[in-house]
């Protein structure tokens, strides 16, 4: 099994900053793409950014220029650099993977259990 577990939500003002990091662990054996998505009440679960194993991004047009996704290739890890941020970035974040694990070489997408921020003053 592969585990994605995130950290860094919380309660900050507008314009303020958060990072987010998200560790995978388990029975790894490659990852591919990563990625981080929100969800507010009520609405569906939409991409924020996303990174490959190569290191290229892709970010939602919203965020562009306040975030910026990174990885840590070793220590299996994603992370979320969120600068200037508004009450509309407000949502529960959820970071995924692309996984193959091992031993049978299964590859699926995993998700982490969320964490929730909150931008207002």
């Amino acid at each position: 099994q592969v585990q994605l577990v995130e950290s860094g939500g919380g309660l900050v003002q507008p314009g303020g900053s958060l990072r987010l990091s998200c560790a995978a662990s388990g029975n790894i054996g490659r990852i591919y793409d990563m990625g981080w998505y929100r969800q507010v009440p009520g609405e569906q679960r939409e991409l924020v950014a996303a990174i490959t194993s190569g290191g290229n991004t892709n970010y939602k047009d919203s965020v562009k220029g306040r975030f910026s996704i990174s990885r840590d290739n070793v220590k299996n890890m994603v992370y979320l650099q969120m600068n200037n941020l508004q009450p509309e970035d407000t949502a529960v974040y959820f970071c995924n993977a692309d996984v193959m694990s091992v031993p049978y070489s299964r590859r699926r997408l995993y998700w982490g259990q969320g964490t929730q921020i909150t931008v207002s003053s």
